[in-house]
């Protein structure tokens, strides 16, 4: 079955997570992506230090890069510019992730393409921004944790920051720069016109934060969410199970019913929400001991009776041998070079008449050079010749 962006022609100039993931979506939706690499090669083939000690392919590169082609061009080199220009002769979009003034000094800007190519959608993926203070340094994803104030809002008031280990700001930057695009070719289709679109990094640490940042901007108070309401983790006889007070007028009435102990919301100091929340450390002295008798499973069978809200805590090891996870399959089954078949995660929205699907595997650096040449229309002496100048990888 095709999917819905068959035909759509994609050239990914993006490395690491940010601009790859977004990449990898629109080819996972059907569209022919070409990624243009270094004759190094994209930086996340070797991130994974474990995989490239090994002699394997790094998982990292693995999980973002299904569904593309490889050619390695020196895009510094006036033949390496002109297979790109004749690549964005046929292309839908352009990906990048260079810093602004990275492409101005290559003339691949918006303003240097937009005249020539007047349907293609151009994005852009950055860490800070198209224009401002900040364009000219590399960003990262911990970096748009610690200047968008994400690290500091942490839920132990001694530390000074927390920073979250996961890309959760990388992945929701790649996704939204996949809406952007769908958006856009959406928008082409009314007037056949292409148009720029940019994501930066610290722009969506900023939108992650949006319930915070609501509270100060509109009253000037901090809002830290989850101490607003009574929560905590447990131990539990074989495991550990978090219990959150949200939404509920007496949460710790409700554990105490569910634990089967006298209710501690009958003492004053626990007889309101805010109560409940300012004394959560003596809420939990009280029901540890209780909840630690109880296997997880148990603990949160006795939760869920009270409708309180509640989950194991597991690692994501555990947390991919569930069953739950197992029935939302969202797995997918990948041919890595020299590795065969491996799984890796693949895309969350669950579409009824157009589920992603893997039609090219994870690519070798170049893999696919001569194969894209070709339908350029360059022969095998000209092929040869490009390859000996290092103009080809």
């Amino acid at each position: 079955m095709s999917g819905p962006l068959e035909s759509t022609l994609v050239i990914d100039m993006t490395e690491v997570m940010q601009g790859p993931l977004a990449a990898q979506v629109l080819g996972d939706y059907g569209a022919d992506v070409i990624k243009i690499e270094r004759s190094c090669g994209d930086i996340m083939r070797g991130l994974d230090r474990d995989a490239v000690a090994a002699g394997e392919m790094s998982s990292y590169f693995v999980a973002v890069n299904r569904n593309k082609r490889s050619i390695q061009i020196d895009l510094k080199h006036p033949e390496g510019q002109a297979i790109l220009h004749r690549l964005l002769d046929r292309a839908d979009v352009l990906i990048h992730s260079y810093r602004p003034a990275a492409v101005r000094r290559m003339n691949l800007s918006y303003d240097d393409l937009a005249a020539r190519y007047p349907r293609l959608i151009y994005a852009s993926a950055s860490g800070w921004g198209e224009t401002g203070p900040l364009t000219h340094k590399a960003g990262q994803d911990m970096l748009a944790q610690s200047f968008s104030g994400m690290a500091r809002a942490v839920a132990d008031p001694s530390a000074l920051a927390e920073f979250n280990p996961v890309a959760t700001t990388d992945f929701a930057s790649g996704m939204s720069l996949a809406q952007g695009i769908l958006a856009a070719l959406i928008e082409r289709g009314r007037t056949g016109r292409g148009q720029h679109v940019s994501v930066n990094l610290l722009d969506t640490a900023i939108a992650q934060q949006m319930l915070e940042a609501a509270s100060l901007l509109m009253y000037g108070r901090e809002l830290n969410w989850v101490q607003q309401w009574w929560s905590g983790v447990f131990e539990t006889a074989d495991g550990y199970v978090t219990v959150l007070g949200f939404f509920r007028e007496n949460a710790i009435g409700l554990a105490c019913k569910a634990l089967d102990v006298a209710d501690l919301s009958q003492d004053e100091d626990f007889d309101t929400p805010a109560k409940q929340a300012a004394n959560r450390d003596r809420a939990h002295e009280y029901l540890a001991p209780r909840v630690k008798e109880l296997t997880t499973a148990t603990a949160v069978q006795r939760f869920d009776s009270v409708d309180l809200l509640c989950a194991p805590l597991l690692t994501l090891e555990q947390a991919l041998a569930e069953e739950q996870v197992k029935v939302n399959d969202r797995r997918v089954t990948v041919e890595v070079p020299h590795q065969g078949e491996r799984a890796v995660i693949g895309h969350p929205v669950h579409l009824s008449g157009a589920a992603p699907r893997t039609r090219h595997n994870v690519p070798l650096p170049g893999q696919h050079g001569t194969e894209i040449l070709q339908e350029l229309g360059f022969d095998d002496g000209q092929i040869a010749t490009l390859r000996r100048a290092r103009v080809v990888g």
